[in-house]
């Protein structure tokens, strides 16, 4: 059953791995609200253009039909978390997911505005006064500015930014696009707002399964128990061998910095998302202690036992080298791609004709040709499969457009003495006659009366 947690009020540590965090967020939040704004020739770096059915990355621009790239990308993205999981744990959960990012980034603003740990929890107990008024309602008014403009730059990734920002200043954003910004906004505020940790705890589907990837070798963070306990105070100059203690003076730092608010002495749990908080708050007592660092540390199983940690091992190689497969797959499939299609679409209504008193059989197709390139393109067909076989299109060379698609008529003419049969396998030659060298082959049925 469901049980109610009690709110968790993360303490603001600082430290080598918070600093880390903090370059993370910085470049994954640039990354997100900056790149809708970057140029490339003309228009917009990465768009997906959902009324043309275009994605366009950088110099790139894929189709519908390119849906095998985004197969790939999806299987990359999966076997590189797999990977990094089985190495590194969850840090990806600690330094790049984007609810621990935009969580992080609402708990700056709320500790701008109504204190450290200690002040907030007075706070939200004390009666509404006007400060507590005005201190909410600064942190909600920041929170509602970050959280549309969130939802904003999300719906820059599908419509011009620009254009968005220019309808927008005079109030004339169509109802999806409003809908959309709403709706991610919100979603934005509620989550990192208000359901933080709990999205992590309920609903994300990783937290339950990544402990299948993991094994004693994996990295983690730990607590050094056997160094640790048994835990207790004592003043900073006592030597806790004469008083019968370990290292842990019981301080509790480490359960109130933790952003979901676990006890990281109670061991491995997966609540934890290898933030490092933890770390920091720790590594900081016992410099105050005089006392070596690392009773809470990312390390391994084998490790805290005094076994040799091995990074290299099947698993790992395994993931390692699927990548690295599907990764030249990708390469490989968008260097050799050609930006240029052609569909052949044979007409219903005959399926072949007799010309020239009968010593001709033509056939009749319809050549939709689409130009994916980032440039207009000069093309003409030829046709090849049987002797003397011949190819007429209206007009011979025909101008295709960036992004548009050209319905040709065509017309394959072969002499009657030289098909054999019902007909014959040919193959249709697009290619461009700019030097531009672009160029696609596609068969199709050639039909001729039986003898």
């Amino acid at each position: 059953m469901y049980q109610s947690r009690e709110k968790v009020y993360p303490r603001e540590i600082k430290g080598r791995f918070q600093s880390l965090r903090k370059i993370c967020i910085f470049a994954l939040l640039g990354l997100f609200y900056l790149l809708p704004w970057v140029p490339w020739n003309g228009r917009q770096a990465v768009l997906f253009d959902l009324p043309a059915r275009q994605f366009h990355l950088f110099g790139i621009t894929l189709w519908p039909q390119d849906f095998f790239y985004l197969a790939l990308l999806l299987i990359i993205s999966a076997l590189g978390l797999f990977w990094v999981t089985a190495i590194a744990g969850r840090v990806w959960c600690g330094y790049a997911c984007p609810q621990t990012v935009w969580t992080e980034v609402f708990m700056w603003m709320e500790r701008w505005t109504e204190g450290d740990r200690a002040k907030r929890m007075k706070l939200d107990k004390a009666p509404w006064t006007r400060d507590k008024l005005l201190r909410k309602g600064a942190k909600h008014t920041l929170w509602v500015v970050f959280a549309a403009w969130t939802g904003f730059t999300f719906v820059g990734f599908f419509t011009p930014i620009t254009e968005l920002g220019a309808r927008l200043l005079t109030f004339e954003l169509g109802p999806w696009e409003t809908f959309w910004a709403l709706f991610y906004g919100f979603a934005t505020w509620g989550n990192a707002g208000f359901m933080r940790e709990n999205v992590c705890l309920y609903m994300c589907p990783y937290a339950r399964f990544q402990s299948a990837m993991f094994d004693r070798n994996t990295l983690i963070i730990s607590y050094d128990e056997a160094r640790g306990e048994p835990r207790g105070g004592r003043s900073r100059n006592a030597d806790p061998r004469e008083l019968g203690l370990g290292d842990c003076i019981d301080c509790n730092l480490c359960v109130q910095v933790c952003p979901t608010g676990i006890d990281i002495r109670d061991g491995l749990q997966y609540e934890c998302i290898a933030c490092g908080a933890c770390i920091d708050a720790c590594d900081q007592v016992m410099d105050k202690m005089n006392y070596p660092r690392g009773l809470i540390r990312y390390t391994t199983e084998n490790a805290l036992e005094g076994q040799p940690t091995r990074v290299m091992r099947p698993r790992v190689i395994i993931y390692g080298v699927l990548l690295a497969a599907v990764g030249v797959a990708l390469l490989a499939s968008l260097i050799l791609r050609e930006p240029i299609r052609m569909d052949i679409v044979p007409d219903r209504n005959a399926l072949y004709r007799l010309v020239q008193s009968d010593q001709v059989v033509e056939n009749v197709y319809t050549l939709k040709v689409m130009n994916m390139d980032n440039e207009g393109h000069t093309y003409r067909v030829t046709a090849e499969g049987l002797p003397g076989i011949r190819v007429e299109t209206q007009p011979e060379r025909f101008d295709v457009a960036p992004g548009e698609v050209r319905n040709v008529p065509a017309r394959v003419q072969v002499d009657r003495s030289d098909v054999t049969g019902v007909g014959a396998d040919i193959t249709l030659q697009l290619q461009t006659v700019d030097g531009s060298e672009l160029r696609t082959r596609e068969e199709t049925r050639f039909h001729a009366p039986m003898e």
